[in-house]
């Protein structure tokens, strides 16, 4: 089966998640406006839609709602685009195992995982590089996390569906697809690769998810 022949019915809480996202990404920009990074100084002289944004703990631009509020903006349009696609293939299938409400709270519970995750590590890294992690005002946004966690749902609740990639042209069963990509994550996160790219907060929505689905299912592998 093709990777882009999953979805189910375009409803639920998968098409309000879509919708969400797809209007908090224009909202923002068009009430909170462009960002603006003066490289001279090395900060935000405007931080317009980034407010939104997750910021260190400690951080001038720090803000608690921001925890939540990460989850829902995106850095680009291409950075939505995958996301939302993801979002539309791997979760209505998921959502029609667990209802409404659990796969509601479990998108969010990854989401916030993946910011731990990522807080922790960085938080670590500054501190070993003789940086006062307080200081740094590098934002962090995008469902990625949540979206990650959505892949270990998937692998757990269908292990061996079949998904088959366009780049590259592989097909893989998903409970061997997602740990090959956590996998990935892992190795880019450790060696750096990919500026930019939040290799952890990826890994900490796919950890999250994996430990609340091991507490659900009593620890139980399909």
């Amino acid at each position: 089966m093709s990777y882009f022949q999953f979805y189910q019915p375009f409803s639920g809480v998968v098409r309000h998640l879509i919708i969400i996202n797809v209007l908090m990404f224009i909202g923002t920009y068009v009430i909170l406006g462009q960002e603006h990074y003066d490289r001279m100084i090395g900060e935000y002289d405007v931080l317009g839609r980034l407010q939104l944004a997750a910021f260190m703990p400690g951080s001038e631009h720090f803000q608690p709602f921001q925890i939540a509020t990460h989850m829902f903006m995106h850095g680009d349009l291409m950075h939505l685009a995958f996301n939302m696609l993801s979002l539309y293939i791997f979760g209505p299938m998921t959502e029609a195992v667990w209802g409404h409400k659990r796969f509601l709270f479990y998108y969010l519970f990854c989401g916030v995982g993946a910011y731990a995750l990522h807080i922790g590590v960085q938080w670590w890294e500054l501190e070993q590089s003789g940086i006062d992690p307080t200081t740094w005002n590098g934002p962090m946004l995008g469902a990625s996390g949540a979206i990650f966690g959505i892949y270990v749902a998937f692998a757990y609740l269908f292990p061996n569906q079949i998904i088959s990639l366009l780049f590259p042209p592989v097909s893989l069963k998903a409970k061997y697809f997602v740990p090959i990509m956590a996998g990935l994550e892992l190795f880019y996160g450790v060696r750096g690769y990919s500026t930019g790219i939040a290799h952890f907060a990826h890994l900490g929505g796919a950890i999250f998810g994996f430990i609340l689905i091991m507490i659900w299912y009593k620890g139980r592998f399909r």
